[in-house]
């Protein structure tokens, strides 16, 4: 979940290597194979690997303490048409040689890049600091930078295969990517993937409920629960719900604090008020949609110039109940604070509403529909609590990011506690009413 956003930093582009100094001087026939680097016995190795039509590998530095599991791009279905590669980028380095490494995949990946420009070209800058992603905008510098836009480098951070299905993000990326959701899928390495750069203002919580935004975002929810992603149709909610708290049982943490407030936690309980809420859930009749999942602020960009709202970042992605999706995002209008007196007010919804139900005629929602949306998102509004609640368990013992995981933890959950009892009621009322 969620991105910290900060002002743009930025960094040094640093010096290369010797050998990479000595290709960039000489160049590198188009002929020549991929390489591919490994650690074995304490020392650099490097194993050939038969290159791509779409570009060529770099000689990378690889830190002996950097593992990735399962190549991001061994896994891509071999009929999606994009460049793939075994190139590693290891966040743990120093910026200098992480640059090295993210400007090899860059040349490995952008074939335009390689043919025109030596890997000492490119400028690199962080644009956000991630509880999940560390991402990059990397854009070419001189007579040619003007030719090629810039692009995003999304770098995966460690363990988040530990509350991301990975092979569930790229089931769906490249049906995302080219019915124009997100940026635009160019190329995947081993832990991570290049994308088309976005030009836009990143939103923040007080901007989701600008009356001039709203439609914008209403309109592309509409747009992407419309899609039609291939692979399972069910819904994935509750099967994460558990899955996180099967991580989360059973952990223990090196910091003595963290395992004082961890030990506090009642997974009996957790686990008890799930099986109410999904019982409750079957009932509802909400329709199942391909969900984003993770509508906050910071997967909102906006370009002003061209009038256009994007959804980007869709790690969390998959078919789940439309119910969720929208009041998952009424649940980020508080922020990563959470302050719950800014979750949106009956007429806000139906604002947000009937922009939904009918795009570009927000007027032609009925009464009747706008009740139903209304109980539903409520209803569910329970269950992101809980799924986000739980996820800040797991985060809080694998994330190496500087983030209170337990303390969100006990704000969800305390939220969830503080609402149970008259979102419940709104929903056995509607239920009461006949109108599923």
């Amino acid at each position: 979940m969620m991105s910290l956003f900060r002002k743009q930093e930025e960094e040094g582009l640093g010096s290369g290597v010797l050998e990479l100094e000595r290709l960039s001087k000489e160049g590198i026939p188009e002929s020549f194979e991929n390489k591919k680097c490994f650690q074995e016995n304490g020392r650099m190795e490097c194993e050939r690997v038969q290159g791509e039509e779409e570009g060529i590998g770099m000689i990378m530095p690889v830190s002996p303490a950097f593992t990735v599991e399962t190549s991001f791009a061994a896994r891509l279905d071999s009929s999606m048409a994009v460049p793939m590669c075994d190139l590693c980028v290891d966040t743990t380095l120093p910026d200098s040689a992480l640059n090295l490494q993210v400007r090899g995949v860059c040349k490995a990946l952008l074939r335009r890049w390689a043919d025109d420009m030596d890997v000492f070209s490119l400028s690199i800058t962080k644009i956000s600091g991630g509880i999940t992603n560390m991402l990059l905008k990397v854009e070419l510098e001189g007579e040619n930078g003007s030719q090629l836009p810039p692009v995003t480098v999304r770098v995966f951070g460690p363990n988040t295969d530990a509350v991301i299905d990975r092979d569930r993000e790229l089931q769906a990326m490249n049906y995302l990517s080219l019915a124009g959701f997100g940026a635009k899928l160019l190329g995947v390495f081993a832990n991570g993937m290049v994308q088309s750069f976005i030009f836009g203002v990143t939103l923040e919580p007080r901007d989701m409920p600008k009356t001039e935004l709203v439609p914008l975002i209403a309109a592309e929810v509409r747009r992407l629960h419309e899609l039609d992603i291939p692979g399972s149709k069910q819904p994935q909610l509750w099967h994460d719900i558990y899955k996180f708290i099967d991580r989360a049982s059973g952990l223990t943490f090196d910091d003595s604090k963290k395992q004082k407030q961890y030990e506090t936690i009642s997974f009996s309980s957790i686990r008890s008020e799930v099986e109410e809420i999904k019982e409750i859930s079957d009932t509802i009749g909400a329709p199942v949609v391909f969900a984003h999942n993770d509508l906050l602020s910071g997967n909102l960009m906006f370009n002003k110039e061209e009038g256009k709202l994007y959804i980007i970042d869709y790690e969390y992605g998959s078919y789940s109940y439309r119910g969720y999706d929208i009041a998952n995002h009424f649940n980020e209008y508080a922020g990563f604070e959470c302050d719950y007196s800014l979750y949106p007010s009956k007429d806000k919804q139906f604002h947000f509403f009937r922009h939904y139900l009918s795009p570009g005629n927000p007027e032609k929602a009925t009464e009747r529909e706008l009740e139903d949306l209304y109980a539903e998102c409520n209803f569910f509004s329970l269950a992101s609590h809980m799924y986000w609640a739980i996820w800040a368990i797991v985060q809080a013992r694998f994330s190496t990011i500087d983030f209170d995981y337990l303390a969100y933890f006990y704000l969800r959950f305390d939220e969830y506690k503080k609402c149970k009892e008259e979102v419940l009621s709104l929903t056995h009322n509607y239920l009461a009413s006949g109108r599923i």
